[in-house]
């Protein structure tokens, strides 16, 4: 209709251009063929608040939020969810037609949801999960597993007294372990997820012992480049199911692509080959 307005969406960060958004929110669009375009924007923090409350003027229905904002724009919402509240950072911005600014994050529910894809038969209930790293994602981690009900997570960073915050936030059900301690927390577990950088490119390897895995513990890597890094490779070796970072991306893209242009897309094979082209 002439008289409709193009929904416009885009994720704003600094750096910005290696985000794949862009092109998981590129492919749904044109395989649902909806109208609507989604735009990457590379803000400096000085201009952030200014330019996140003009887009609403502009046409745009929401933005994703990137690093280093996802804690900055918590003070620019007029809305928090509850699991941002926790989490202490939001990735996702919805502009409501009362003009308010709704913040929430929906790293958690990817989190789940890609581990729920690639290993079907895992349950909270199975056991321990241990969560390395105690950085942004790891609170996302730790959220949406306390959630879930798994009974315990351990938390292992290189700098304890990180760990021992989230700890501090999350309550009882995290119990911090000493980083050189890791690979001991490993044996036995569940679920093994890496919530830190390590293993990525340009990035030191993650040199942690992994004796410890045994067949049909689920080893997850939010690390995305490259695909299969170092820790999942050895995973496999030990029999473990695994899931790579990209899952956990493309799943926390759902609820906000479905928000904003109205349809709830498909994570699904032919996503992951538009976003690895």
């Amino acid at each position: 209709m002439t008289d409709q307005r193009i929904p416009l969406a885009g994720v704003i960060g600094s750096p910005v251009a290696q985000s794949r958004l862009p092109r998981i929110f590129g492919h749904w669009l044109k395989a649902m063929h909806l109208p609507g375009v989604y735009v990457p924007m590379d803000i400096v923090q000085a201009d952030l608040a200014q330019v996140i409350r003009t887009l609403p003027k502009m046409g745009f229905v929401g933005v994703n939020i990137a690093a280093p904002y996802k804690e900055t724009v918590m003070s620019i919402a007029d809305l928090i969810t509850d699991r941002a509240t926790l989490i202490g950072a939001a990735n996702t911005l919805i502009f409501r037609k009362d003009g308010k600014i709704h913040a929430d994050n929906t790293e958690g529910y990817g989190f789940i949801e890609s581990i729920r894809r690639a290993a079907p038969d895992w349950s909270a209930r199975n056991g321990t999960a241990v969560v390395l790293g105690a950085g942004a994602a790891a609170r996302s981690v730790i959220a949406s597993l306390s959630d879930a009900g798994v009974p315990e997570i351990l938390l292992t960073n290189r700098t304890r007294v990180r760990a021992e915050k989230l700890k501090e936030d999350f309550g009882q059900r995290v119990r911090v372990v000493d980083w050189v301690q890791a690979g001991n927390a490993i044996d036995g577990a569940a679920l093994v997820v890496n919530a830190t950088v390590l293993g990525g490119v340009g990035k030191p390897e993650l040199r942690v012992p992994l004796d410890g895995l045994r067949p049909g513990t689920v080893v997850v890597d939010l690390v995305y480049t490259p695909l299969r890094t170092h820790m999942l490779q050895e995973a496999e070796q030990f029999g473990c199911i695994t899931v790579d970072g990209l899952g956990m991306t493309i799943c926390q893209a759902v609820p906000a692509f479905e928000r904003w242009f109205g349809e709830r897309p498909t994570m699904d094979e032919p996503t992951r080959a538009a976003v690895l082209a």
